[in-house]
């Protein structure tokens, strides 16, 4: 950024051996020090899809440091390097490859180009053209052939790479919704403009004072200005004013120092943030801090002009620069902060109560966090808000639907569930969900229906047929039961659970061999799974293969030795097979874990009795 900002400020001066000169030491120092310290890149920086961001911004400034190094002879009239321009032109390639803002930087150092190298005086050709001066045709700028040349090829350049984007991506934008960005789907055009003026305000405000951050700003975070009498219009004028005084010093100054350097830090704050705007095509957010990175760069630059302009017109310049500390200090201290809260999902998702309380996604994400950890009270609480906040959140719904299942509250859960699918009717995991709580309430038909619901809208769905496997089986649908769950060790050939359940229901039909066949094509897929071990035993103790049958309940125990039913059911093939005094110990350790176990305190009293009896024998 030091380099990038000596080049603005200082403009392009090269030494006899080709060493570029910077020639603003201080401004481009203070400049890269604002720029590193900003609160706004806490989310490009700590969240891992920031990345993009990243590598974008990189691209982008080695495309605009690639594009003046073009230019180290260009004392000599008109000269430039064109391998530089292409290469310019494909480091801005890869940013947009990273990020689509990349493309930008073609437009920046068009600007850059024209301004700097050109040194095309704006103010002049305006006041040419209103007095219908003839001399506008000896403007040299307009009969550089050089420029024209460069100006076609950053032309060709961008429109090449967009239209390989093209080929690749599709013409069609991402589909978005309207809690996305609420202002692109309003029906009146002047409420569209309206609001995204207002957005402009926002992301104009988080530069100027980064203190209020959050990692989603959509789903009502931001309601929407119907009317002009809504006081944050106020904003807006606010903005435009600032932004109208900013464009006219950087047209109408006298000062071409001031011209250059406004020119070129509004077009480094605007350029890149223009993919961002809504302007050209509708954006899946209202704001995002990530879309700033580039921009602030700009900001930072026009920030340092002005404190380099207050300090010349004011005698009291340590003040300045104790206020240019101040700003440092608070913003170190808030990206250290903002750091914090990216740390730990449960940090970053409460920080952002306090910004956006009115935001459903946040509450939904406060309250999903809170179920992972087991608090499913309070994850309740949270997507009941987030439910009020946003009556169509369908993921709220099926979250809440699913807690409400696990606590037996049957009936809303199915309230909920059937909304979802209502609002939702492709929604493939409520629809399972909903066949879920069916089958608890005993409605079978409903169940089935649903669930074949939800596989009609995701085809490779394992889950869901381990679950239309389980009402098959609850209704005694062995072949049906049996072949759900096929379907679903087919899809996920890991899927412990419905190879299980294959073997249990075999076996509890009197099908040893095939049991057996599907517990070892199950353990060779899933080698470690010690509850198909334990499955696979006991078929194959049932079938007195008491040896084999020993070793793979052993190595289920090894993998969990505080089974109670592990070491039961190993007492009970010992039983069988005549080791009493294994048996005794493997009961007594099994009572041990689960004095209640009824079944196996049946089968202690029985071995005791034996083994009472044939002291007696002995005796």
């Amino acid at each position: 950024m030091v380099d990038v900002f000596s080049v603005l400020f200082g403009g392009l001066q090269y030494t006899s051996k080709g060493r570029r000169l910077n020639l603003a030491p201080r401004s481009s120092l203070l400049a890269a020090l604002l720029f590193a310290v900003h609160p706004v890149h806490t989310e490009c920086v700590a969240g891992v899809v920031g990345r993009a961001d990243l590598l974008g911004a990189l691209f982008f400034l080695l495309s605009f440091l690639g594009y003046c190094k073009a230019f180290r002879e260009h004392n000599k009239e008109g000269t430039h390097s064109t391998f530089w321009v292409l290469l310019s032109i494909l480091l801005g390639a890869l940013a947009m490859l990273c990020k689509e803002q990349g493309i930008t930087v073609l437009g920046l150092n068009a600007v850059f180009d024209i301004l700097v190298i050109g040194k095309l005086n704006v103010l002049e050709i305006v006041q040419k053209v209103l007095h219908k001066d003839k001399s506008l045709e000896s403007i040299g700028v307009l009969r550089n052939g050089g420029l024209l040349f460069r100006m076609t090829l950053l032309a060709s350049g961008g429109a090449g790479v967009l239209f390989v984007r093209w080929r690749i991506m599709g013409t069609g934008p991402p589909a978005f919704t309207e809690v996305d960005n609420p202002a692109s789907f309003a029906e009146s055009i002047f409420v569209r403009a309206i609001n995204y003026n207002y957005y402009y305000s926002l992301n104009a405000w988080l530069l100027l004072c980064p203190w209020w951050l959050c990692f989603d700003w959509s789903m009502g975070c931001i309601p929407l200005i119907k009317s002009v009498g809504d006081w944050r219009v106020i904003a807006l004028a606010a903005l435009w004013i600032c932004l109208i005084g900013l464009i006219r010093q950087a047209l109408c100054s006298e000062d071409s120092h001031r011209r250059r350097i406004l020119t070129l830090g509004l077009g480094f704050l605007i350029i890149p943030f223009l993919p961002a705007s809504n302007l050209f095509f509708r954006v899946g957010f209202v704001v995002a801090e990530r879309v700033l990175y580039l921009p602030s760069a700009g900001y930072c630059m026009l920030l340092t002009f002005g404190f380099g302009t207050l300090s010349k017109y004011t005698k009291k310049k340590k003040l300045v620069a104790a206020f240019v500390l101040g700003i440092l200090f608070i913003n170190t201290l808030r990206c250290m902060i903002r750091s914090g809260d990216w740390r730990s999902e449960e940090q970053l998702f409460r920080s952002a109560l306090s910004v956006c309380p009115l935001n459903a996604k946040v509450h939904y994400n406060v309250g999903k966090n809170l179920a992972d950890k087991g608090n499913q009270t309070a994850a309740v609480r949270y997507y009941r808000e987030a439910v009020r906040l946003n009556p169509k959140y369908v993921h709220a719904m099926n979250n809440l639907g699913n807690i409400l299942k696990e606590r037996n509250e049957l009936q809303e859960a199915e309230e909920l569930l059937s909304l979802a699918v209502q609002i939702q009717p492709d929604f493939a995991a409520a629809w399972m969900n909903l066949g879920i709580v069916q089958n608890s309430l005993k409605r079978f038909e409903a169940a089935e229906q649903s669930y074949r619901t939800a596989i009609k809208h995701r085809r490779k769905y394992p889950d869901c047929y381990y679950n239309l496997g389980r009402l098959y089986a609850d209704l005694n649908r062995h072949v049906d039961a049996l072949n759900a769950w096929r379907n679903a060790t087919v899809l996920k050939p890991e899927h412990s659970l419905a190879w299980n359940n294959m073997i249990i229901l075999l076996d509890n039909t009197g099908n040893l061999a095939q049991a057996e066949a599907v517990g070892r094509e199950a353990l060779e897929l899933i080698p470690n799974d010690h509850s198909l071990m334990f499955s696979l035993a006991n078929v194959l103790g049932k079938s007195q293969k008491y040896k084999e049958s020993e070793a793979l309940f052993l190595k289920a125990i090894k993998a969990h030795p505080n089974a109670a039913s592990y070491h039961g059911n190993l007492a009970v093939l010992y039983h069988r097979w005549g080791h009493l005094d294994l048996a005794k110990k493997h009961y007594e350790i099994s009572l041990q874990l689960d004095p209640t176990a009824s079944g196996t305190k049946e089968n202690y009293g029985l071995l005791r009795r034996k083994l009472e009896q044939m002291q007696k024998k002995d005796v």
